[in-house]
């Protein structure tokens, strides 16, 4: 077994997909662009091109930067009760650039968690892995 076929727990399969690196490898680069997950990886040659990801990464980073932002939102408001336009001028873009920021950890998480666990078209490179 060499050092890509070891066995990767779900753990790290998820932070290094978090960390934008291959599942398998740690090593090559998880997306090609900001939301499209490269076919392959260029450093080991899984195949990536057969995830679905689909909805689930937008759900958690809105669950995320909701339990965030609101609580510290309502914080402000009860203990400073800014003008409403000050209110807008923190919260809109500090929500908007947190859920750009999280968004592709989140899919690169998602597709390791699918790689470690053989969902989807992954089924096999599990097989393999476990062989």
């Amino acid at each position: 077994m060499d050092a890509t076929q070891e066995q990767v727990t779900l753990g790290e399969a998820m932070r290094r997909g978090f960390m934008l690196r291959c599942p398998n490898c740690g090593k090559g680069s998880l997306f090609g662009r900001f939301l499209k997950v490269a076919d392959h990886c260029p450093a080991c040659g899984e195949a990536f091109s057969h995830h679905r990801a689909d909805d689930f990464p937008p759900y958690l980073v809105i669950m995320i930067v909701g339990h965030v932002i609101v609580p510290l939102l309502f914080a402000v408001e009860m203990a400073w009760a800014p003008p409403m336009w000050l209110e807008f001028v923190i919260w809109i873009p500090a929500t908007l650039i947190s859920c750009l920021l999280l968004l592709q950890p989140m899919k690169g998480a998602v597709v390791g968690m699918q790689w470690q666990l053989g969902m989807h078209g992954f089924a096999e490179a599990r097989q393999r892995r476990l062989a």
